[in-house]
């Protein structure tokens, strides 16, 4: 079987991937309830084996709600009318979520805020002090 390659170092083989084909919703004219033209992919993303561990950790994040209990991937393609056509855009989905998942998220450089800003801030609050007491009754001194 041939791979789809995601990047350079990553492929997964078309075997891990299981299509069904089902009944669409929507527009189809008289094939709509006799075509299974809608396609269901599954990719078992917890036991794949062409999946880097810290790939696998960051599809899992981003696979949210489309991700089942036992660790498969399921994406459903119903937008066109050809199953072909639903077929390849659901790949193209799946490749798509893939290669987000393989972009590493960019380190977060710690920063501190500006003097200015702590000195703004500073000032805003002796101003707001500074009304508050002015609208306090006046001491008996």
């Amino acid at each position: 079987m041939a791979d789809i390659r995601i990047t350079d170092e990553i492929a997964i083989d078309e075997g891990e991937l299981l299509e069904s084909f089902i009944l669409a919703t929507g527009p189809g004219g008289q094939n709509v309830n006799k075509v299974a033209s809608a396609v269901q992919l599954r990719f078992d993303v917890a036991h794949s084996p062409s999946l880097p561990h810290d790939l696998r950790a960051r599809l899992i994040k981003l696979a949210g709600r489309r991700l089942s209990k036992s660790g498969e991937l399921i994406l459903t393609g119903r937008r066109y009318r050809s199953q072909e056509q639903n077929r390849e855009d659901v790949r193209a989905r799946l490749v798509e979520l893939l290669r987000e998942a393989a972009t590493p998220p960019r380190p977060r450089r710690k920063t501190r805020p500006p003097l200015s800003s702590k000195k703004q801030r500073r000032e805003n609050k002796m101003a707001r002090g500074q009304l508050k007491r002015q609208r306090a009754r006046p001491r008996d001194e």
